[in-house]
């Protein structure tokens, strides 16, 4: 009985593979995602990737780099942020896989670690299914060098594989010069719905991009991103910086399992444009921490809902004390409300004075509020 189970299953796989079915795509870590398996001794020449399918699991083309950690570029060190390897990519480079088990119009976000080796204005070109977007990196977010980065796409209807690239489209002196890659991880993506309880998508945070065990900075959501193609589904990121996703394995998270960190002032901006009907009362609420990460000192979140604004005060010791929770009531002018929220200050950790820092946002809510009718007084 059991060799029958077990020649049945055998020849299920095989009717699968050979039909070409795929299986869906798994949330974590693509195939060798953090290139701990690497090319033979044969493929390198020094740190450089010989031939295009050197490294396992993926493509590459152009000037590649095979980096192990502590490798020195002159007098600066090479810090690998997970396991012992990542990759390079020199001008014009890029490294590519193709996934199979995408769901048609489904959207993935995708994360993975950067850090910047020479210029300051280095960035990276993020595509798949024909979608694309340019990631800058001029500013970096955390002291140790590295950043997780996080981009989304929808994929296409007419295909269920998909070919994700990450392209380095800089033009240094040195053609060798160019960002470090590593942790690179997907995530499929569920459109969250308004309720009759909430008129705010994804108000909570808890769905977003995919944040890879261990690391500790958080996952960037890139700046100018528009709600279609927004790793963080619901939300745009309106400014000139980027927000930072936080999760509560590794940061004071107010409620749930995900928060939002407002990171550099007026220039960190997150927004939503909800429905809304004319003329009739509502109550915007949200809840204001911080990350415990350090980042000590007056903070300070600017709410806004329509043409109504407000200030929330937060006075931080940097280790997640007790969160604040605040009300702003609007009235609707149109059918489309824009809510919107950033810091008002700059701030920076003060463990190293470097790392950008700011107010943790969480639990934002929307709600029609009932005009109370007044009481009838009957008359004798």
């Amino acid at each position: 009985m059991l060799a029958m189970a077990a020649g049945s299953a055998l020849l299920l796989l095989v009717l699968c593979t050979a039909s070409g079915m795929a299986l869906a795509i798994t949330d974590g870590l693509l195939p060798n995602g953090n290139f701990e398996r690497g090319p033979a001794p044969s493929q390198l020449r020094g740190t450089q990737v010989l031939g295009a399918a050197a490294i396992p699991s993926w493509q590459t083309s152009g000037f590649v780099e095979y980096i192990p950690s502590g490798k020195k570029q002159g007098d600066m060190v090479l810090v690998v942020p997970e396991g012992s390897y990542a990759v390079r990519l020199g001008n014009e480079a890029s490294i590519r896989q193709r996934l199979a088990g995408t769901t048609r119009g489904a959207r993935y976000a995708l994360t993975f670690s950067a850090a910047r080796t020479c210029a300051q204005a280095e960035r990276l070109n993020v595509s798949a299914s024909g979608q694309s977007a340019v990631l800058p990196m001029q500013t970096m977010y955390s002291s140790n060098g590295w950043d997780s980065y996080a981009w989304a796409w929808v994929a296409d209807a007419d295909a269920d594989v998909v070919d994700v690239v990450i392209h380095n489209p800089g033009v240094a002196d040195d053609p060798a010069c160019g960002p470090l890659i590593d942790s690179v991880a997907i995530r499929t993506l569920n459109p969250p719905r308004r309720t009759n309880k909430n008129l705010v998508k994804n108000g909570d945070f808890e769905e977003g991009p995919y944040i890879i065990p261990g690391t500790r900075w958080g996952v960037l959501i890139p700046s100018m991103v528009v709600d279609d193609h927004s790793p963080l589904p619901g939300w745009m990121v309106e400014s000139l910086k980027a927000v930072k996703y936080i999760d509560s394995d590794h940061f004071a998270v107010p409620r749930g399992r995900r928060a939002v960190e407002l990171l550099a002032g007026r220039e960190s901006a997150i927004a939503q444009v909800i429905r809304t009907v004319p003329g009739r009362q509502y109550a915007l609420s949200f809840t204001v921490g911080d990350a415990s990460n350090g980042c000590r000192g007056s903070l300070m979140v600017e709410a806004y809902a329509g043409r109504e604004s407000t200030k929330v005060a937060y006075e931080s010791a940097g280790r997640g004390g007790a969160a604040k929770r605040a009300v702003l009531p609007f009235r609707a002018a149109s059918v489309r409300t824009r809510v919107v929220f950033f810091s008002s200050f700059y701030s920076t950790r003060s463990e190293d004075m470097s790392s950008l820092c700011g107010p943790v946002l969480d639990d934002v809510a929307v709600v029609s509020v009932r005009a109370r009718r007044p009481a009838v007084v009957k008359r004798g």
